[in-house]
C-alpha cells in the first residue's frame, strides 16, 4: 500500500526503529526493494533523485510504484531525494510522490529557511509531506551525489530550521559521507543525541552505504528514523555485471537483469534488518 512517508516515519519513531530509504533508479532494482521489504515484512521508502531525472522518466515511475505498491500490503512510501529545484518539487507532487526533499544545505541559515518555508507551504497543500537538510554531508568514493562540505548540523539551528519552516522531518549531517568512506568512519552520535534533544521531528540519517551497523544501531537509537541507502547497492550491482560478463561475454539481457536483481537482494535486506525494531 502506498502511504505518506510522514506516517512512516511517525510510527518508526514512536516505536524506536529505522525505515531504509532506497534510491532506485530501473524496474529491477525497484522490485528488489519490495521483495525483500515484503519477505521482511518491513515498510519501506522508494526514493528518486532529482539527479535521475534526466535518465527515469518520473511519471512512468511514479505510475509503476504505484502500481507495485498497490498489490503489496506492506507499507511503502514514495519520496523524492535531493531536489534543489522548485519544479522538480511540484513535479514530483503532481504525479504522486508521498514525500519530497528540499535540499537548500547550500545556503545560508536564513536562505535556506525561507526557500524550505515555501516548499513546504506548497507540498503541505497537497497532503505531501517534506524532508530538508542543514549542514553537508561530504561526497565519498564511488558517490554520484553533489560534493558536499561535510558541515556538521548545528543543533540550535536545528531548533530554528524546523521552527520556523514547519518541515516534517531533517536531515542531520553528523560524519556520514555520501558513497563509501574512504577511510574509518568518523560520526558524532552525541551531535546526534543534541539536535534529537532539540527537535521533536524525525531525523534522517543520509550515507547509509558502508557506514557500521552498530553505529547504524546506536543511531537509531538516538532518533535516526530513517536511513538512506544508494552507493552500496549499486556497486553490488555493477560488481555483479562485471562478473557475469567476464563469464560469459554474451548473454541474453532477460538473464542479466534477473541476476543484477538477486545480486542486490541480500544488501537490501542487510538494511532492513539492521533498522528493523
Amino acid at each position: 500500500m502506498l502511504i505518506n512517508t510522514k506516517d512512516i516515519l511517525l510510527a518508526a519513531q514512536k516505536e524506536k526503529y529505522a525505515v531504509a530509504a532506497f534510491n532506485v533508479y530501473s524496474l529491477e532494482t525497484l522490485q528488489a526493494v519490495i521483495r525483500v521489504a515484503e519477505a521482511e515484512n518491513q515498510p519501506v521508502i522508494i526514493a528518486l533523485g532529482e539527479r535521475y531525472f534526466n535518465m527515469v522518466d518520473v511519471e512512468g515511475f511514479a505510475a509503476l510504484t504505484k502500481a507495485l505498491a498497490e498489490k503489496s500490503t506492506i507499507p511503502i512510501a514514495l519520496h523524492l531525494d535531493h531536489a534543489y529545484q522548485k519544479e522538480s518539487i511540484i513535479r514530483a507532487i503532481d504525479c504522486g510522490f508521498t514525500s519530497v526533499m528540499f535540499d537548500g544545505s547550500k545556503h545560508d541559515l536564513a536562505q535556506n529557511i525561507r526557500y524550505t518555508k515555501e516548499i513546504v507551504e506548497i507540498a503541505h497543500m497537497a497532503g505531501v509531506s517534506v524532508e530538508a537538510e542543514i549542514g553537508s554531508v561530504a561526497r565519498g568514493a564511488f558517490s554520484d551525489e553533489e560534493d558536499g562540505d561535510g558541515t556538521l548540523t548545528d543543533p540550535k539551528s536545528a531548533k530554528t530550521f524546523v521552527e520556523e519552516t514547519g518541515v516534517d522531518f531533517l536531515a542531520a549531517a553528523i560524519g556520514t559521507v555520501h558513497g563509501m568512506y574512504t577511510g574509518k568512519p568518523n560520526i558524532n552520535l552525541e551531535l546526534l543525541e543534541e539536535i534529537q534533544q532539540a527537535v521533536s521531528i524525525p531525523l534522517v540519517l543520509h550515507g547509509g552505504s558502508g557506514t557500521p551497523e552498530d553505529i547504524m544501531k546506536r543511531a537509531v537509537a538516538k532518533g535516526i528514523c530513517k536511513v538512506n541507502v544508494n552507493t552500496e547497492v549499486s556497486l553490488a550491482a555493477t560488481i555483479y555485471l562485471k562478473q557475469a560478463l567476464e563469464e560469459q561475454e554474451k548473454m541474453h539481457l532477460s538473464d542479466v537483469m534477473a541476476g543484477l536483481q538477486q545480486a542486490i537482494e541480500p544488501v537490501i535486506a542487510k538494511f532492513i534488518r539492521v533498522l528493523k525494531k
